[in-house]
């Protein structure tokens, strides 16, 4: 694999500089998640796009990165944050609140690390890296959602 490949897969797993953060990779990564969103958010054609592609993007990336560093699941990877937060706030017409809610929610679900996503976590490589956080991803949608219900004049805009 060529170097300009290496180069080019950590830019993108590690979204930027936001993977190389000292401290909190995963919120940064978070927060690039929050922006990307916000960019495509008034475009719906545009969402499942971006999604579709920074999953794509993110499974082979990861597993580029995993491999040229030798560690599972390095620290420097945070495309898994940015799909986890696109996936948390899908096609939903958060307000400033329901923006923050939803950020906590998922930082929430990432870390707790609910069944199965713990179990996601040992699929080989990029699979692996990215699964876990679809999945708090999809808890957090689910926890916005009934936030929506339940206090809709907080949570949309």
């Amino acid at each position: 694999m060529t170097l300009l490949v290496r180069r080019v897969a950590l830019f993108v797993a590690s979204a930027g500089p936001a993977g190389h953060v000292p401290v909190a990779p995963g919120t940064a990564g978070s927060a690039v998640g929050v922006a990307l969103w916000l960019l495509v958010r008034d475009v719906p054609v545009l969402e499942p796009i971006v999604l579709a592609v920074v999953l794509v993007a993110g499974v082979a990336c990861a597993t580029v990165t995993e491999r040229h560093t030798g560690r599972h699941d390095p620290g420097v990877v945070v495309i898994d944050e940015v799909a986890g937060m696109l996936i948390t706030c899908f096609a939903l017409p958060l307000g400033a609140g329901g923006v923050v809610a939803a950020f906590l929610a998922f930082r929430l679900f990432d870390i707790v690390k609910l069944a199965p996503a713990r179990a996601m976590e040992r699929l080989p490589e990029g699979w692996g890296i990215m699964a876990d956080d679809v999945v708090a991803g999809l808890y957090a949608y689910a926890s916005v959602r009934l936030l929506i219900w339940v206090a809709p004049g907080i949570m949309l805009g």
